[in-house]
């Protein structure tokens, strides 16, 4: 049995060719802004509660709230489409991120970084909700490669963070600078968007069609009182729990087991590299295949090494443990999101699911590095909240078993409305 997801009666010409290049390279540029503000200031983290006097758990904020930010922002993203339009709405994401973390030259304070934070965080959230729209509509039989894309570009942005952050706050004797670095790719990718999108009105965001095939089609879908989208929350949010978990502490973990700023913050780079590598890789994979859940469980019990690995045994193989946590990481970020895609083929539905999906999953994922801190102040060490961790992996693996192809449709309470044929 095979899935077709059939584009919506309004979606664009299909890019091909060069103008898939471009619209690829594009996507590309702007995922590699979306995670850098967390990332960057994780290997420097000693270095900045030292300047700021944050504790442990207070510095886990500088993780955690950029993430609430990512969910709770992604609620308000539909009502920003409607005002905006998708294509202003990202490039008002980028405008976010880019002044936020270009702030943190000046902030001289905890304070400050967390306003910061969640200011970048908000501008990520518009981004991660309103994109995944734009690539359904756009490339509707390639949905694959493009979420592949976008979140490779998203786990290899954050490896760019953790690894030449602490070089550049080296170079220039300055964790602020090194922070503030990441604003130029985000100025950067606002200027690509807004070329590649020229000319485009605010009308023309949504597709063609008239407004009133648009409500049609979307109006009978209240995604909130769904279980499926309850569930795929969860799930997506349990996922990234363990990415900000890392994040936020894994060089910290192996700072204290005698590895440098820089060493520490080369292993959280080595993570990323192998979540890009899968996050591109696994989707691909399954794109072949109408049942997502085999690939899940893959990625899910990758992370699950990893994670056991680094409670048990940190020194013996620590590069094995972060590629084995981070290529779970990647693979299980990306397939949850085209799993949510799955469920309709028209855009504006499946937009609405993906932004419900990350504006739960953000929330609950931002608890976890607060967790992870809390334990380690209490505890003394990292290796309690890494076994909690692989706890909530292992009730993944049996959650993704609940995401059957032929419960797609039923999700919406309207057979029919999700466009799935089976064949």
């Amino acid at each position: 049995m095979t899935l077709r997801s059939a584009p919506s009666r309004s979606s664009p010409s299909q890019p091909d060719g060069a103008a898939a290049l471009v619209w690829y390279a594009t996507i590309v540029a702007i995922g590699l802004n979306l995670r850098p503000l967390l990332t960057s200031i994780s290997p420097l983290m000693a270095t900045i509660r030292h300047d700021t006097g944050l504790s442990f758990s207070g510095a886990s904020l500088l993780t955690s709230l950029p993430v609430v930010a990512m969910g709770l922002g992604a609620f308000g993203t539909g009502w920003l489409a409607r005002r905006l339009g998708d294509t202003r709405g990202v490039a008002l994401g980028l405008v976010a991120i880019a002044a936020a973390v270009g702030a943190r030259a000046f902030a001289a304070s905890g304070g400050a970084l967390m306003f910061t934070a969640v200011a970048a965080g908000a501008g990520v959230a518009a981004i991660q909700a309103l994109l995944p729209a734009v690539m359904k509509q756009r490339f509707a039989h390639r949905v694959p490669l493009a979420m592949g894309l976008f979140s490779a570009s998203i786990m290899g942005g954050g490896g760019l963070g953790a690894s030449l952050s602490p070089l550049v706050a080296r170079a220039g004797n300055s964790w602020h600078g090194a922070l503030a670095v990441w604003a130029l790719p985000a100025v950067a990718a606002l200027g690509l968007w807004l070329w590649l999108n020229r000319g485009n009105r605010r009308g023309r965001d949504a597709g063609t069609a008239p407004a009133s095939t648009a409500a049609q089609s979307a109006a009978p879908v209240p995604v909130w009182r769904k279980r499926r989208a309850w569930t795929l929350g969860l799930h997506f949010g349990l996922v990234n729990g363990g990415y900000t978990s890392l994040v936020a502490w894994l060089p910290a973990y192996y700072q204290q087991h005698g590895a440098s700023v820089e060493a520490s913050g080369s292993l959280l780079a080595a993570m990323t590299v192998f979540q890009a590598a899968s996050a591109l890789l696994l989707p691909l994979a399954a794109a072949r295949f109408a049942d997502r859940r085999p690939w899940l469980i893959a990625g899910l019990c990758a992370q699950w090494i990893g994670v056991v690995g680094l409670a048990a045994w940190p020194e013996a193989a620590p590069l094995l443990w972060v590629a084995a946590a981070g290529a779970g990481l990647g693979g299980t970020f990306s397939v949850t999101l085209v799993t949510a895609l799955d469920h309709s083929g028209d855009h504006r539905i499946a937009a609405r699911l993906v932004a419900f999906v990350q504006g739960l999953g953000f929330v609950i994922a931002a608890l976890a590095p607060l967790v992870a801190g809390r334990v380690r102040d209490l505890t003394g060490g990292f290796t309690a909240a890494w076994i909690m961790l692989a706890v909530s992996i292992t009730a993944m693996i049996v959650l993704t078993l609940a995401f059957s192809p032929r419960s797609y449709g039923r999700w919406l309470g309207i057979h029919g409305s999700a466009s799935l044929d089976a064949v």
